[in-house]
């Protein structure tokens, strides 16, 4: 309180003690001095480039937004050709699998035809060899029977029969009997 009324015992006396909220007027002339000074620096050097670097950054934006669209549509068009080749893959398996059923039938039909023929072979061949069979069976057969019977004929009339061709004519119509016989019974 002292420190109060000593400086205010150090004023002049005419004067009335200034405002405490309202600067004096060399502070205003200075501050407005600089202010001018700060707004024109500003205005002359960081407005331009402040500007060139929101225009160089628009730029960018936008060469960067048309390098996205230009991507969006070639990656739309290789989609399309991928969607193409794809489809196009699809039908090529479907032919080559449908081929492949057409060889395969085909091939199956062969194989039977060629069993068919085989079998066919194999069966002709049998029924030859049968008959072959039969016919040797009945020439062994039938001498077998001729000399049997020219023996038991011989027996009973008490002589032997030598001469071949009349024993074989005896024996040929006697087993023609036989077959006629069989023949007639069936």
């Amino acid at each position: 309180m002292l420190n109060a009324l000593v400086t205010l015992g150090a004023e002049p006396a005419g004067e009335a003690p200034p405002n405490p909220l309202f600067p004096a007027a060399y502070d205003i002339v200075w501050s407005l001095v600089c202010f001018i000074i700060i707004v024109v620096v500003v205005w002359r050097v960081a407005l331009p480039r402040m500007a060139k670097l929101l225009d160089e950054r628009s730029a960018a934006i936008e060469g960067n937004i048309a390098k996205a669209d230009e991507a969006q549509r070639q990656a739309e068009a290789a989609l399309e050709e991928y969607t193409a080749q794809l489809a196009e893959a699809r039908k090529q398996a479907g032919e080559i699998r449908e081929g492949a059923t057409q060889d395969g039938r085909k091939i199956v039909a062969e194989a039977k035809e060629t069993a068919a023929a085989e079998a066919a072979r194999i069966t002709a061949s049998a029924h030859a060899q049968i008959e072959a069979e039969r016919q040797s069976t009945l020439v062994q057969l039938r001498s077998e029977v001729g000399t049997l019977a020219v023996d038991l004929a011989g027996n009973v009339i008490g002589e032997t029969l030598t001469d071949d061709a009349r024993a074989n004519a005896v024996v040929d119509r006697f087993l023609a009997e036989l077959e006629a016989s069989d023949k007639a019974a069936k």
